[in-house]
């Protein structure tokens, strides 16, 4: 990550378990800030993801808006950290701040490595780039990500009827107050 004196900030680390389900060998996982050649890997951990943890909710997008929107809008927000192991692009979370509240907007995994840390290595992140309340959408059918969340402190405060986005989904919206 670049931090305002523009160093280089590397958060180094091992997946929880040490492995990588894919090849069985340590490999360290290494946080990092996302850059503009980063973009097709960040779409392809994203949609990959999606695609395979959420069908229920199909893109709002075709899958070509959705890799302009991440490589034109999403990356050069400043604000994506990607997880990278073995030179790969195995996660990935963004956030904002909109009216002094901070959000997580996305959070992905490559599915094959969920439940290795890297999420919450990620959520992490998130929580060390931002202050005061922290807020995220995710859909009600999602019981992984709620689960997720909540053994991170979030709370469901609101329920939605799915009107609210763009999938159409219900969705649940998770405070953390700190």
């Amino acid at each position: 990550m670049r931090t305002a004196s523009g160093a280089t900030d590397t958060v180094s680390g091992s997946f929880r378990n040490g492995r990588s389900s894919r090849r069985g060998r340590y490999m360290p996982l290494i946080l990092r800030r996302a850059t503009p050649a980063d973009a097709a890997e960040v779409a392809e951990v994203y949609l990959r993801s999606r695609n395979t943890l959420a069908s229920y909710a199909p893109l709002a997008h075709a899958e070509t808006a959705v890799r302009e929107w991440i490589a034109n809008v999403l990356v050069p927000s400043g604000n994506v950290t990607v997880a990278v192991s073995d030179d790969c692009i195995v996660g990935m979370a963004a956030h904002s701040v909109t009216d002094g509240v901070a959000w997580v907007d996305q959070l992905y995994v490559c599915p094959g490595l969920k439940r290795q840390g890297i999420g919450t290595r990620l959520l992490a992140s998130v929580k060390s780039r931002t202050d005061g309340r922290l807020q995220l959408h995710t859909f009600r059918m999602n019981r992984d990500a709620a689960a997720f969340y909540e053994r991170h402190g979030f709370v469901a405060v609101a329920y939605g009827d799915g009107s609210g986005n763009e999938e159409g989904c219900p969705d649940v919206l998770y405070c953390l107050a700190r």
